[in-house]
């Protein structure tokens, strides 16, 4: 290996101290990617199971939906749709799973205050409307768990690459600096050791 660092001991020393820390980086990192990918399995697991249940309550929503459309006709329902408020009573929070934001989407369920008169409507209406409230909540907890495991996907993908650096470049660079340097040294003394002992000869003649 070819290094412009002096083989002496402090180097030596300063080598070692520097491996030290790029190894105690690398299993921080290494720790810090496992529980980062923990989390992301476990949001991807949640996610299945809400999507499940947003394909389910969907399926239910529109044919009540269409039977309420049928019985009741297309612009009745479009006129009861138009004064149906915007959907409120939600706040975004942000916490920290080793260090990445992850959202929180914190509401209540409350209970369902139909916006038109029953003397008009009929129940397929009703459970339209019940199940398209249950969607707008089941969408609150998809959204909050998708964006976390794409935070989560781009902090794992960072810390493998730098993680990645400290296992194939600055570790073995260092391991070798310090071989390298530990060599040096050991053949010096080697020599040193020699040199003292065919002078003692001379001197004892």
């Amino acid at each position: 290996m070819e290094t412009n660092v002096a083989y002496t001991k402090s180097n030596l020393m300063a080598a070692q101290n520097s491996l030290e820390l790029a190894s105690k980086g690398f299993e921080l990192l290494d720790k810090k990617r496992n529980v980062l990918i923990m989390n992301m399995m476990s949001f991807i697991d949640r996610a299945e199971k809400i999507q499940e249940k947003i394909g389910d309550t969907f399926r239910e929503a529109y044919e009540a939906l269409q039977f309420a459309n049928i019985t009741m006709g297309i612009s009745t329902i479009a006129e009861i749709a138009q004064s149906i408020p915007e959907a409120t009573g939600f706040d975004i929070m942000n916490r920290s799973v080793m260090g990445v934001e992850i959202p929180e989407i914190k509401f209540q369920r409350r209970d369902i205050h139909p916006y038109y008169s029953f003397y008009h409507t009929n129940p397929a209406l009703d459970v339209a409307l019940r199940k398209f409230q249950e969607l707008k909540y089941l969408i609150y907890e998809l959204s909050e768990v998708e964006d976390s495991v794409y935070k989560l996907a781009m902090e794992v993908k960072r810390t493998t690459k730098r993680a990645n650096a400290l296992q194939n470049i600055q570790i073995p660079k260092y391991k070798e600096m310090v071989k390298t340097i530990a060599d040096v040294l050991e053949e010096k003394e080697r020599e040193e050791f020699f040199r003292l002992k065919v002078l003692k000869k001379k001197t004892c003649k």
